[in-house]
């Protein structure tokens, strides 16, 4: 393995985490090829963060099982994955559409694409980062939604300023999620952005998710859109058949970005 920079190693960290839940220090040098110095400064790092937790020789999730990383952590994780699913979304969209994109690291990718293409569309957002980079587009009318902004948080919640969603004929509502089942639908942890999403859902003739595998089987504590409103689904990689059995029985057109 070619030597890696700091927020790689932290980043495949945080993945490793994830799937298995904890590691210990020799796991994670062999995964990485560092030192357990080197290892040990990592964890350090995202233990201050907020991310992980620190064990006797090694290291594990939060134990409440929710872990929330900044943006630019998200961004970097299955950042592949997003960018493909993204270039799908890109195809959706049309000249004179109003569509809404959430504030998930996901939708910002499909946000940079939007931003350097010749279409003429509206954009309304709860994402800061989004309608930053698509204000750079001079064709496009970008809408930000008002609301409260956390310490560190480039995301808008509440609903104080939903109230302009119903100003708007909107096609089209982007989103991601924490995790999807068929059970569950598209949920989230953060009580007040989902209650800003299921306003969101409410308004939009479509809703289309953008979900990379790890997000397929997972679910958090709040549902903000049932798989029976979800109308297209775009993922990277084929769903398991009785998955898509149950979604294509509720007519939900599923796109395996290539």
């Amino acid at each position: 393995m070619s030597k890696l920079f700091a927020y790689e190693r932290r980043t495949k960290i945080s993945e490793y985490l994830n799937e298995h839940q904890r590691a210990t220090v020799r796991e994670l040098c062999h995964l990485l090829n560092v030192t357990p110095a080197t290892l040990r400064a990592d964890l350090d790092f995202l233990v201050s963060e907020g991310h992980i937790e620190r064990t006797h020789g090694g290291a594990m999730m939060k134990a409440n099982g929710r872990t929330e990383y900044k943006f630019a952590t998200r961004q970097l994780i299955n950042s592949d994955q997003k960018i493909s699913i993204a270039n799908e979304a890109v195809k959706m969209i049309y000249p004179g559409q109003c569509i809404l994109l959430d504030s998930s690291s996901t939708i910002f990718e499909l946000a940079k694409i939007l931003a350097r293409m010749s279409i003429q569309a509206t954009v309304i957002t709860n994402g800061i980062y989004s309608a930053m980079e698509l204000s750079n587009n001079k064709l496009l009318t970008v809408v930000l939604i008002g609301g409260v902004v956390q310490s560190g948080s480039p995301v808008i919640e509440g609903k104080f300023g939903s109230s302009i969603l119903c100003q708007f004929d909107i096609d089209t509502m982007f989103t991601s999620a924490t995790g999807f089942t068929y059970e569950d639908g598209l949920t989230d942890f953060n009580v007040y952005e989902v209650d800003l999403k299921k306003l969101m859902a409410k308004f939009s003739r479509n809703v289309v998710a953008l979900l990379d595998s790890s997000k397929m089987g997972k679910s958090s504590n709040n549902t903000f859109v049932s798989a029976k409103q979800i109308d297209t689904i775009i993922t990277d990689q084929s769903l398991e058949q009785p998955l898509m059995e149950k979604l294509l029985n509720d007519k939900v057109n599923v796109i395996v970005a290539k």
